[in-house]
């Protein structure tokens, strides 16, 4: 089985993050959202990966290559801009008849990838929500199986269930078939000239194709800032250890207070940092309390407070320093 991560989107709901990073290399708990999904599957025994690249792809290219020599990595070039149903044909010639998994570029599941592999049939992904309204949603009986067409965003949902961006399909040639006949077809309804996977399983439905369903224990969708902030908060209280790397530069009067994932090489001296935050490679902290955030490699953060924030990389944060000499019975509002 091989693994296709469509990853060529632009991130719309992440600028300016998004202008100089992909949506998919965002740290994550000193991860980044595509590292996190190539390790469960590699866990689960793939070891042939897809990547269908676009908007920045060559960062794509290079961090795949980079901290994953040892996957078989090939990389499809979408070029315009026609959705996943037309980003996952473009993979029909690597991966010829054989059974896929595919996962959406800014999702993180918590699954166990080997029963989902398990399943004789197509499985979808599913985890319950409470406003079905923004996403795809799946119909299905007592037995999992699928009973009707899939809905993308229903004003009037006929369930809570929605689809969460995980596809195990064993009729590939039937997708591929149904993925190429969407985005031909003029009279497919589309959004913004893009074609749903979904429309594409939809037709598979229609052509008899067996479905399951498969719940999920916990979905995170990543392209929205508050949800990264949340995964971070999530897989940091998953994965912290109680130790951390032995820094380069020793942290000086600072106070650590875990979760938290700082990289060795940083620099931190007079500051409070974490809970549930996450520091990437060579930044510099300094007079500055940070909660519940991520900062980018090389940024320079001083005399500032942070919290619930998401800063990129090459940044240069400095606050306002304060010399004060107050008095009895005073209140001072500095926001």
């Amino acid at each position: 089985m091989k693994a296709i991560i469509p990853v060529a989107g632009v991130g719309k709901k992440l600028r300016p993050h998004t202008y100089t990073q992909p949506k998919a290399l965002i740290p994550i708990a000193g991860m980044t959202i595509l590292s996190i999904n190539i390790e469960q599957l590699r866990a689960a025994g793939i070891t042939e990966f897809i990547f269908v690249i676009g908007y920045l792809g060559e960062k794509i290219q290079d961090y795949v290559t980079e901290k994953f020599p040892d996957i078989k990595a090939h990389f499809v070039k979408q070029d315009e801009r026609l959705g996943t149903a037309h980003a996952v044909a473009l993979t029909e010639p690597i991966v010829g008849n054989e059974e896929v998994i595919i996962i959406l570029g800014d999702v993180i599941c918590e699954y166990d990838a080997k029963e989902l592999f398990h399943e004789s049939c197509n499985v979808l992904g599913v985890k319950k929500v409470d406003d079905p309204r923004n996403f795809g949603i799946a119909t299905f009986n007592e037995h999992n199986m699928m009973i009707d067409i899939l809905v993308e965003k229903p004003e009037i949902p006929r369930s809570n269930y929605a689809l969460v961006g995980i596809y195990v399909i064993r009729d590939s040639k039937q997708l591929f078939e149904s993925c190429k006949s969407i985005y031909k077809n003029q009279n497919v309804h589309h959004t913004d000239g893009e074609y749903n996977l979904t429309d594409a399983l939809n037709l598979m439905i229609q052509h008899k194709c067996l479905f399951k369903a498969f719940k999920i224990n916990n979905w995170y969708d990543c392209g929205k800032i508050e949800t990264i902030i949340e995964t971070n908060a999530f897989f940091l209280k998953k994965f912290y250890s109680g130790i951390l790397p032995e820094p380069t530069h020793p942290f000086i009067n600072t106070v650590l207070i875990p979760p938290i994932s700082i990289h060795p090489s940083c620099e931190i001296k007079n500051a409070i940092i974490g809970p549930y935050v996450t520091i990437e490679s060579k930044a510099i902290i300094e007079h500055s309390i940070i909660t519940n955030s991520i900062v980018g490699s090389y940024s320079n953060i001083v005399n500032t407070v942070l919290d619930n924030s998401l800063i990129g990389s090459d940044v240069a944060l400095r606050g306002q320093s304060l010399v004060l000499n107050i008095g009895d019975n005073t209140e001072i509002n500095l926001a």
